[in-house]
């Protein structure tokens, strides 16, 4: 596959993105060199947001609007991303590291198996925190993220022809010049919103990313494949995806199939919306969240 032709295919699986923040109070008792957490709301149920690659936690304010007066909800962001100095995310892996903070964050906090929603990477984020701590989680979402990425990309591909391609990414993404308008990965995020008053905010979070961050935890995304992990979750799942131009055929069957051994999963399509699921539909990307917050807990 052609360099870039890989980068603009997997495209869809990555947000960059910044929006207004909503109103929210810092969790001054934890502390992490990886992650921030703010929260808000005030129902007894408690919901985990987590964003996608390079994306501030403020993009999931128009969720946390519509859902603060029923939720509790927790809003994550990785620092290295959006702004925030990388600390400990500026080197090696990312997203298993962040799993295991935000699996101390629910220790630490007393919260009693809250929902987790994660959004492309944060979906494998959140599916690692459900599959490596199951008496944790009580439910999980995973938007628009396949448990192995490399298998939707590149289906079959040899372990050193996926190492060639998580190197080509880590090396592009370093070469990307941070501000240029014409950089490869502003341009891949522009198309990842139908809503062109979003598209701003999207290189704004682009250019506020540490780019090394952003290398390395594509580079894991890459090489990663969760799907063997997956029986181990028992709490209801929600699984919400789209179909862009740039989406790999088959992705729907491929989608069930990756979801197999989750015996309480339920695959969703969402139409009409690219991969920010929750800035182009955000009334049904809202109403899927209270659908999973009403089923019934895993026994």
């Amino acid at each position: 596959m052609p360099e870039k032709t890989c980068l603009i295919a997997a495209g869809v699986w990555l947000v960059l993105s910044s929006c207004s923040p909503p109103a929210a109070t810092d969790e001054p008792d934890f502390q992490s060199d990886r992650i921030t957490v703010e929260a808000r709301g005030t129902g007894e149920a408690d919901i985990i947001l987590v964003p996608g690659l390079a994306s501030h936690r403020d993009t999931w304010a128009g969720v946390a609007d519509s859902l603060a007066d029923e939720y509790r909800l927790h809003l994550v962001q990785l620092k290295g991303f959006a702004g925030l100095p990388p600390e400990a995310n500026a080197t090696g892996p990312v997203s298993a590291p962040v799993a295991e903070e935000i699996a101390r964050y629910i220790r630490e906090a007393g919260l009693r198996q809250p929902a987790i929603v994660g959004h492309s990477m944060g979906g494998s984020i959140a599916m690692m925190v459900a599959a490596r701590h199951p008496d944790l989680v009580g439910r999980l979402m995973v938007v628009d993220m396949p448990p192995s990425l490399p298998e939707m990309i590149a289906p079959g591909a040899t372990d050193s022809a996926l190492q060639r391609i998580a190197d080509d990414y880590h090396a592009q993404i370093l070469a990307d010049t941070t501000g240029s308008p014409d950089g490869v990965l502003e341009q891949l995020f522009l198309g990842m919103t139908r809503v062109d008053s979003l598209k701003p905010l999207l290189l704004e979070g682009v250019r506020g990313t540490h780019r090394p961050t952003a290398a390395n935890a594509m580079h894991e995304l890459m090489m990663l494949d969760l799907t063997p992990e997956l029986g181990r979750i028992r709490v209801p799942v929600s699984v919400l995806y789209v179909v862009s131009p740039e989406t790999p055929p088959g992705i729907e069957d491929a989608y069930r199939n990756s979801f197999a051994t989750v015996p309480n999963a339920r695959i969703v399509r969402i139409d009409d919306a690219n991969h920010f699921i929750h800035f182009d539909q955000p009334g049904h990307f809202v109403a899927e969240v209270r659908t999973l917050m009403r089923a019934p807990a895993a026994r």
